[in-house]
């Protein structure tokens, strides 16, 4: 396969000087006429994202010389810590970059100010309603700007393919029940057919389980009500069967992380592997020599949606310049910058115009033709609004899902946990 360039990858930066002229915005000055500066805690950390990062924020300031926007490094691993003591100190950044799961529990403490109105048409209307919904709280107070959002993809290794004499896939869609045979086809004694780094299973099986309706959570109001019935326990059911039953997934890879199990899949150890989208970058740049194809989306009864949980930009309700804050998001979520921070991450940009631009610069190379057209399956899932979710994810389901995978209990009884454990957080 042919590497989309580094320029390719970033052309999307080289529109940022022709942005710049349309980027000013009536600012207000600080006391004494001194320039306000803006705090932006970043998480990129991909090299190309983060080049592409300054490229946005050195053109914004040049153009808004009475707005400067000033950089603060944060980490994934840590930002919601992090948030937690920054706010609590009233000195959270002025500019927040989180996702939508992350944000929820910190908008409905009112940390997070109410973006309706101020930013452009343009902006809210290249989003999908959908997505606007990830980032909208029951009230309807709209708390961040969606940026970048992931799928779940079946890489394939295409020399594996034809050792194999199993034809690579195509089509709109690859249904689970063919997904299980291609799988079983490309198991050999030595190697399993799948490899799928779920050590951290949750957001893999919330998101999956939608193609086959499996909601988990169903809010009413104020009262939300959990279950694990068929639909919701479909997928985990499949992996195990694939694991324990025909083979055909590597048991070992389930114990794994997600780049773990990707080097196990550029190894040679199996012909497929499950990810995020995002690990086409590392495919790229990593295994420029590995020949590889993103296979079309995984599809259950009720089609391939999967849960939009978008990359955000939020402004923190005690600052000072919320105003200015927002017009900031507004320019970030133009096309181009969009577009540049998307390639570098290998991630989908949340607005029309944007995968667009990432299309044409890419040529739908590296997986990209697949990986944004499932932009377009992303819906707003049921779990994203429930305020207890992240301590159900930690302390109940993953904990559960990881036992199921390693065949330590059966799937009645991975419903029993899932089930007491949503009962025990939710009181």
């Amino acid at each position: 396969m042919r590497r989309t360039t580094r320029r390719a990858r970033l052309v999307a930066v080289a529109g940022l000087a022709a942005a710049i002229a349309g980027a000013g915005v009536a600012g207000t000055a600080g006391a004494g006429g001194d320039p306000v500066t803006l705090t932006f805690q970043s998480l990129a950390f991909q090299e190309a994202t983060v080049e592409a990062t300054e490229s946005i924020v050195a053109a914004w300031n040049e153009a808004n010389p009475d707005v400067q926007v000033e950089i603060r490094q944060g980490n994934w691993d840590n930002v919601n810590d992090e948030l937690v003591t920054q706010f609590a100190g009233g000195n959270a950044p002025d500019i927040i970059h989180y996702e939508s799961a992350g944000i929820a529990p910190f908008a409905s403490q009112g940390y997070l100010a109410d973006l309706t109105g101020l930013l452009s048409d343009e902006t809210t209307s290249d989003v999908s309603e959908d997505v606007w919904a990830t980032v909208t709280t029951p009230e309807g107070a709209v708390v961040a700007a969606p940026t970048l959002m992931q799928s779940y993809v079946v890489f394939a290794n295409t020399d594996a393919f034809e050792a194999a004499g199993v034809e690579v896939p195509t089509g709109e869609t690859l249904t689970w029940d063919d997904f299980q045979a291609l799988a079983s086809s490309l198991t050999t004694d030595d190697h399993a057919g799948l490899g799928w780094g779920l050590r951290s299973p949750t957001a893999t099986i919330m998101n999956l389980a939608l193609g086959f309706g499996g909601d988990f959570f169903t809010t009413d109001g104020d009262e939300t009500t959990f279950e694990a019935s068929d639909a919701e326990l479909e997928v985990p059911s499949r992996i195990h069967a694939m694991a324990y039953e025909d083979g055909s997934l590597d048991q070992l890879s389930l114990t794994l992380g997600g780049s773990d199990a990707l080097a196990g899949f550029t190894a040679g150890d199996y012909a497929m592997f499950v990810g995020g989208n995002f690990y086409a970058q590392t495919l790229t740049t990593e295994a420029p020599d590995f020949a590889w194809v993103v296979l079309p989306p995984l599809a259950g009864t009720e089609g391939a949606n999967q849960s939009a949980n978008p990359q955000t930009l939020s402004v923190s309700a005690e600052s000072e310049y919320i105003e200015q804050a927002a017009a900031f998001i507004d320019f970030w979520m133009g096309a181009d910058n969009l577009a540049a921070l998307a390639q570098g991450d290998s991630l989908i940009p949340a607005t029309t115009e944007a995968r667009d631009a990432v299309a044409e610069a890419t040529d739908g190379e590296n997986g990209w033709d697949v990986i944004l057209g499932s932009g377009d399956l992303l819906v707003a899932a049921p779990f994203q609004s429930v305020l207890e979710y992240p301590q159900w994810n930690s302390e109940a389901a993953t904990p559960a899902f990881q036992e199921y995978f390693a065949d330590s209990i059966t799937v009645e009884e991975l419903a029993s946990q899932l089930t007491s454990g949503w009962e025990d957080v939710a009181g």
